[in-house]
């Protein structure tokens, strides 16, 4: 969908002319560069962008190499390194803060835990100290949303953290607002059948429906940590969403496999992905024959979802692994089936499991049990633990919480729950202010967040509109072309070229630029009041939109825009057509950046 322009604004008077907004932008902004924000554009082969324009419903739409993602589908690993995440990291030159910001300790409380952190001088504090209750409650809503809405820190600031984090983490928490969002596209999540009843074969249309509604719920459900967590697992057992042959079966994927084990036992999990037939096509197990094994699955199941290269697997384990999966297919309809004539027999070992596979009729119940080994692995407990303390706490994960948190995994029969409640109740997580940077998706959604967009008739083209800007990203929900989902650290997507199309999101939403995501006016609190000073209106949108007050660097850079100085009176005449920019500018902050 095209951007819809908005209403041509009066002539700007000199100091708000092209060149002053863009000084303005480098003067809030301009910490970006010395934090690599705006590094030398990387590399990535698009193949969905590519095949984009031909899918049904995508608009027709060039993209110009500065659009692109500044990520690379799959770096070698470093030596040592466990992962692709940890190997953009090892490469990343900016220096580092200290290990260790103050206790590592475990508490009984998560509020108990946040009383007891610190702060390291950087991006959002100026020196070391404790942890303000301020600060403690805007970390949380960074790092366990999306992008807080207005409504989150109210309700974060009535319930306190205990409450609040209890009911985010509670699995019977119901998300209308979700819902609705989600409904607004009928293929969404659709089983096979439905798929194939309601489009032409092989469209894609109900694999970007399944996007355009994931993105729904993170832009306006309200049960944000299980999204996030969603989102964690939806890039570790990775189908592509679109892809070639996922066109039935992945829109059903998201929702059988991902969302509905998200807070349960990641052994039924991976058990449901390795009976998918998105997954067992996307990965090529379908082509499988007992006298030609296809290893893709066999060898993504070590390297991505389980034990990791680290674990010390051979190429013979590998082998064994694809020989344990083989027989496990799709019909042509979408359906899973198991063929026995498939199944490759005879003895297999990987690690230290090891068993006969003597019965081609019984190849179904032994992947099974090969699953539930590799599940409850420590190598595995150490994997998901590693995936969520890189999202919620630190690109350099403390390994002492990984530690710690693999434990939890193991004692609780790998539910993710307990896992996920000793990181927030651990010392680390509450230590680790400022230290993830939002993605491009986090950025854009949290933006549409922080305005309080509200749902609406019309906000289902919204959010198509917002996807194809992620996919001009890099990062449009699910979409990511290869099996090891988009990276989850700030080195992956440094790109000059990207910072300044998350700029210009930031002008697309606060102007409402996107048909169905669009108002008549800035929400009331963040115009500016009769009254006001332009300082006080400042500090106030720093304190909604980016949870502090902006510094006297960036304040001089606002007043620099509007023309005038920081103790004048608004001028609520011109402010009328000019607030979105200099609420699009406090967006451009690194502030508004951290996670």
């Amino acid at each position: 969908m095209d951007h819809v322009p908005a209403p041509p604004p009066p002539p700007p008077a000199p100091e708000s002319s092209p060149v002053v907004r863009r000084a303005a932008i480098g003067a809030v902004a301009g910490v970006l560069a010395a934090g690599g924000m705006a590094a030398e554009l990387l590399s990535r082969p698009d193949s969905l962008r590519n095949r984009v324009a031909a899918a049904p419903g995508a608009p027709n739409r060039a993209s110009t190499p500065t659009s692109r993602a500044a990520v690379a589908e799959r770096p070698g690993l470093a030596a040592g390194e466990d992962d692709r995440d940890s190997s953009y990291v090892a490469g990343d030159q900016r220096p580092k803060p200290p290990a260790k910001t103050g206790p590592t300790r475990d508490y009984a409380g998560f509020a108990a835990a946040a009383k007891a952190g610190r702060t390291v001088p950087g991006l959002l504090v100026d020196k070391a100290g404790p942890l303000t209750a301020a600060q403690a409650q805007r970390h949380l809503l960074n790092r366990t949303t999306f992008g807080p809405r207005p409504s989150d820190v109210e309700s974060l600031a009535k319930l306190g953290i205990d409450r609040w984090l209890a009911a985010q983490l509670s699995p019977a928490t119901k998300d209308p607002a979700g819902d609705e969002a989600w409904r607004a596209f009928k293929l969404a999540g659709a089983d096979p059948a439905t798929v194939r009843r309601s489009v032409n074969q092989y469209a894609w249309d109900a694999m970007f429906e399944t996007g355009f509604a994931t993105l729904g719920r993170q832009v306006f459900g309200r049960r944000q940590l299980f999204e996030v967590v969603v989102d964690v697992f939806a890039n570790h057992l990775h189908v592509s969403t679109p892809s070639d042959r996922g066109w039935d079966v992945a829109p059903q994927y998201a929702t059988a496999v991902v969302r509905k084990h998200a807070f349960g036992r990641y052994a039924d999990m991976l058990k449901a992905a390795m009976r998918h037939p998105a997954m067992l096509r996307y990965l090529d197990n379908d082509t499988s024959t007992r006298e030609s094994v296809n290893e893709n699955l066999g060898r993504e199941l070590l390297e991505l979802h389980t034990v990791g290269v680290s674990s010390g697997y051979t190429e013979k384990d590998m082998r064994s692994s694809a020989y344990v999966l083989s027989g496990r297919g799709a019909t042509e309809d979408g359906q899973f089936e198991y063929r026995p004539e498939r199944h490759r027999t005879g003895r297999v070992k990987v690690l230290d499991w090891s068993a006969a596979n003597t019965s081609a009729r019984g190849g179904l119940a032994l992947g099974d049990k090969y699953l539930d080994y590799l599940a409850t692995h420590p190598a595995t407990a150490k994997t998901i633990a590693r995936k969520l303390v890189v999202r919620f706490v630190d690109d350099v994960p403390p390994r002492e919480l990984v530690a710690r948190l693999a434990q939890v995994y193991l004692r609780n029969n790998t539910a993710i729950l307990p896992v996920l409640t000793a990181l927030f109740r651990s010392g680390e997580f509450w230590n680790s202010l400022g230290r993830k940077t939002k993605r491009p998706l986090e950025d854009v959604v949290g933006t549409a967040r922080a305005l309080d967009l509200p749902f609406g008739p019309s906000s289902g083209k919204g959010l198509e509109a917002m996807y194809w800007q992620l996919n001009n990203l890099g990062h449009a929900p699910l979409a990511w072309p290869s099996p090891n989902g988009y990276p989850d650290v700030a080195p992956a997507w440094s790109s000059a070229g990207q910072m300044l199309e998350r700029w210009s999101s930031h002008r697309a939403l606060s102007y409402g630029w996107w048909e169905g995501l669009k108002r008549e006016k800035l929400p009331a609190d963040l115009r500016p009041r009769p009254g006001d000073t332009y300082r006080e209106w400042f500090d106030r949108l720093g304190v909604r939109l980016i949870g502090q007050r902006p510094n006297s660097r960036q304040r001089s850079a606002l007043a620099q825009f509007v023309g005038a100085k920081t103790t004048s009176r608004v001028d609520l005449g011109r402010m009328e057509w000019q607030a979105g920019h200099v609420v699009a500018l406090v967006l451009d902050s690194p502030q508004f950046l951290a996670r």
